[in-house]
Formats: structure tokens, C-alpha cells, sequence
């Protein structure tokens, strides 16, 4: 081929590429197993008795909507290094929030969990919830972080599979649940997680 000369894309090529194009729809969310602590509280306050059965079984199915992680660096500016010209260097690196979106099955287990779940965090006190000089104390992050999150991206061939580990995670807001007259929809609850940070494995 002479040099300078573009060979043009042949449609088999585009077929191909475009072809092979990743799917939002197919993906898996699992929870490793909550403390003994946490399961024996949700039990005790909530009624669940088999958490971690219904939270690797079912709250995974009940997912309904989740993101793949975004991640950033702070940045420091320096600006004294080279006259007329700022360079940013990095010096952190950033984990974002992320969101998953649950049904909520008509037993409100997937609800209960995760708001059993909160509320352990600050249930470090005995005090009663009715009692006019209540306070909360909150527990030692190691009593309520869970090791992993897992959302796994997949195809239908299932070929290859692209899985994001999420390290120390806990839930740190629920977002309010209309409800309303008229036209019936499906209820579905948004929990926005932290973690500590995310290992990304491919296979």
C-alpha cells in the first residue's frame, strides 16, 4: 500500500465491530455475607430471619437498576515550575458514591434490610426510640461495613465477564418512595452506597 493512503472500512468490518457491542441489561449485584452482628440485630428488631440467604439470593434478582463505578484523582495545581505554564498533578484518588435500585417485594424484606441495615449504624445506645431524651451513638465501621459488593457485567454468550469488587461498603442514604393514587407501578427503592475503594476483575 503506497504510503499516505487510507484503505477504507469495509461494511463486514463494521458488521463486526458494531456487532460486538456491550448490553446494559445483562449484569448480576451479590452481597457477601453480613456480620453476625448486624444479622442477629435485623432478626431481633426487623423479623428477617434468614438475611443472608435472601440477600444472596434475592436482592441480586431484585436489582433493578445499578452503575458501574466512576472514579477520579484530585488534583494539585503548580504553577511556579515553568514560567506561563500550570501543570495539575495527581494526588488522591477518588471513589465516588454509586446507586442500586431494588424492588420492593410485597413482604418489604428488600426495604427492611436495608433500613434495619442503617439503622444499626447508629444504634450504638439502649435508649428507647419513644423516649423524649433519645440519642444515637454510632458503631466502629468495622461493626458494619460488608467485605464485598459485587456487580458482575456480562454478555449473553457469557464469555467474558467484567466484575467490580466493592471493599467495605455500607448503605448510606435511601431516597423517599412515592407513593400515590391512580395507575399502579412497581415500588422501587434507591440505596446509594460508600466503599472503601473497587477491584476491577476481568475474565
Amino acid at each position: 500500500m503506497a504510503k499516505g493512503i487510507v484503505r477504507k472500512i469495509t461494511m463486514q468490518e463494521v458488521k463486526e465491530t458494531l456487532g460486538k457491542l456491550s448490553l446494559t441489561n445483562q449484569y448480576q449485584v451479590h452481597f457477601s455475607t453480613l456480620s453476625k452482628t448486624i444479622s442477629d440485630y435485623l432478626k431481633r428488631s426487623r423479623g428477617i430471619i434468614d438475611v443472608d440467604n435472601f440477600l444472596s439470593r434475592n436482592v441480586g434478582i431484585l436489582c433493578s437498576d445499578a452503575s458501574l463505578p466512576a472514579s477520579a484523582f484530585a488534583t494539585g495545581e503548580v504553577k511556579d515550575n515553568f514560567m506561563g505554564i500550570p501543570q495539575e498533578f495527581a494526588h488522591t484518588r477518588l471513589y465516588t458514591d454509586i446507586d442500586f435500585t431494588f424492588y420492593v417485594d410485597e413482604d418489604y424484606t428488600s426495604l427492611s434490610i436495608f433500613e434495619g441495615w442503617m439503622d444499626f449504624i447508629s444504634s450504638g445506645v439502649s435508649t428507647n426510640l419513644n423516649d423524649k431524651g433519645f440519642f444515637r451513638r454510632f458503631r466502629y465501621p468495622d461493626d458494619y461495613k460488608v467485605n464485598t459488593m459485587t456487580i458482575t457485567k456480562f454478555e449473553k454468550n457469557i464469555q467474558r465477564t467484567l466484575s467490580y469488587s466493592f471493599k467495605n461498603a455500607f448503605p448510606k442514604t435511601i431516597t423517599s418512595l412515592p407513593v400515590t393514587y391512580g395507575a399502579a407501578d412497581l415500588m422501587k427503592v434507591t440505596v446509594t452506597f460508600n466503599y472503601d475503594r473497587y477491584i476491577v476483575n476481568r475474565s
